[in-house]
């Protein structure tokens, strides 16, 4: 048998991270049994669906890198399948039609709950053979009595009384199929052999497997993957923060830091914390998830996530670093290369929007000093060695404008004025970065270039002078 699980959201909004987390382990279920991966767009709520969505949940998709084998898979092009279903319901006797009124329903509601009972539909229509021709809905006929057993691969058997269920809803009034209907015809006609899914869709369990089973279909293995939760203990929203991937994205989490988290939520191997995809791949299998909630942890996030920028391929981290520059205004196609200026400062950030905002001196001069650096370092006792460093950096010629010959200048500066290096690299960092901390000055001075370094000590002299003058 092949492994064939599928991610199924609806396009009413973003990819939660708990549907990414979802959409991860279905994956990696499916690859590691050599299976197949579907992703179906569940898109029959006309009035919450937009393509926008569908456009958030797809570009969401593709910046985890988590690849689909079949999909995208629109249930709005399948509404003919799922009509065609319903009406063999209703010709075995399996549905029937229903006019009861909202009043009807309202009145019956209230009745049950000043009796303590548990609000359901009563079967009022059960046995009165509607025809067609006035405004109904159709119900599916749930059997009477009996126990609905779900062995789920997550929280193991789970027993459904059908005197509990009701005969829910399959076709509105307005002739659209309903989730249950839906959800039940697509995976069977899908093959799907496996539906990992968040907690919230237990209940709905028994009753797909119910309409399974008056199919003639056998349900699919089912596992429910518990909720993620904030802080507070509360089920994770909006209010704990950024829920959505592409708000992580644009953030300046990578995608290989968001996936790791996840996968960890729940599951475990050993105390390891630290995998990748193709990892995850070899390791994971879902009845390792456990049972409990997991609480979502943005120190915990943070940390992957600085520990895949310090240690990824500077080339790849400036491919992902170079929107978030766009967004600071900077163009970092001119020299030097942005994979450079990763190398000098990915340590030294845990996002790459941090990245990027300690990396900006490199590609544009900065419009203020910072002030306590500007108050200690750009001080009178320090023109004589700017003006002696610049003396020296126009000097050099642009092919030795490197690392090493760059270093050897502003030691011979400080060993002429007979003081500390500091004494010398600092004032020099805050005129060209703008602030007290940036890469070795070296560095710092190579990926400035001679021309902005020149241009920069010129304004920290003038910012100096006008100091004095103001005394």
């Amino acid at each position: 048998m092949t492994i064939r699980t599928r991610f199924a959201p609806s396009p009413t909004g973003y990819l939660h991270v708990g549907g990414a987390r979802t959409a991860l382990f279905s994956y990696l279920f499916a690859r590691r049994h050599g299976g197949v991966f579907v992703l179906r767009i569940e898109d029959t709520d006309r009035e919450r669906s937009t393509a926008d969505s569908v456009n958030a949940i797809l570009e969401g998709m593709t910046w985890l890198g988590l690849e689909y084998d079949e999909g995208p898979l629109y249930q709005t092009e399948r509404l003919g399948r799922y009509n065609q279903v319903i009406d063999a319901l209703i010709d075995k006797g399996l549905a029937y039609r229903c006019d009861c009124s909202p009043e009807r329903l309202d009145t019956l509601r209230r009745e049950q709950l000043a009796g303590k009972d548990k609000p359901r539909y009563d079967g009022h229509c059960r046995h009165r053979d509607l025809g067609p021709d006035r405004p109904h809905v159709v119900r599916f006929r749930n059997p009477d009595a009996g126990p609905v057993v779900v062995e789920d691969l997550i929280r193991g058997r789970v027993v459904f009384d059908n005197e509990e269920l009701d005969d829910l809803i399959i076709r509105r009034s307005d002739g659209s199929p309903t989730y249950n209907l839906t959800v039940v015809v697509d995976d069977w006609d899908m093959g799907i052999t496996h539906v990992i899914r968040g907690d919230d869709h237990l209940n709905n369990t028994p009753r797909q497997i119910n309409i399974l089973r008056a199919l003639n279909q056998e349900p699919p293995r089912y596992a429910h993957v518990p909720m993620i939760l904030g802080a507070d203990g509360a089920r994770l929203s909006k209010r704990h923060g950024a829920v959505s991937v592409v708000a992580y994205r644009d953030q300046g989490y990578l995608p290989e830091a968001l996936l790791n988290y996840l996968a960890r939520l729940g599951w475990s191997h050993g105390d390891r914390e630290l995998f990748s995809l193709d990892e995850l791949v070899e390791l994971f299998d879902i009845d390792q998830v456990n049972k409990a909630a997991a609480g979502f942890d943005t120190d915990k996030l943070a940390w992957l996530n600085q520990h895949y920028i310090q240690h990824g391929d500077p080339r790849r981290i400036a491919h992902l670093l170079s929107p978030h520059m766009g967004r600071l205004g900077i163009d970092p196609a001119p020299a030097p290369d942005l994979a450079e200026v990763v190398v000098a400062q990915q340590a030294r950030a845990k996002t790459l929007v941090e990245l990027a905002v300690i990396s900006a001196f490199v590609y544009r001069d900065c419009d203020d000093y910072e002030e306590t650096a500007a108050k200690r370092h750009l001080r009178p006792a320090a023109r004589g060695v700017l003006e002696r460093l610049r003396e020296e950096f126009e000097l050099l010629a642009l092919d030795d404008w490197e690392p090493v010959t760059l270093a050897h200048t502003v030691e011979q500066v400080a060993r002429e004025a007979e003081i500390k290096l500091g004494k010398v690299a600092q004032p020099l960092r805050v005129a060209l970065v703008g602030r007290a901390a940036s890469p070795g000055i070296d560095v710092t001075l190579h990926l400035v270039g001679k021309t902005a370094t020149l241009r920069r000590i010129d304004k920290a002299l003038a910012f100096i002078r006008e100091r004095a003058a103001a005394v």
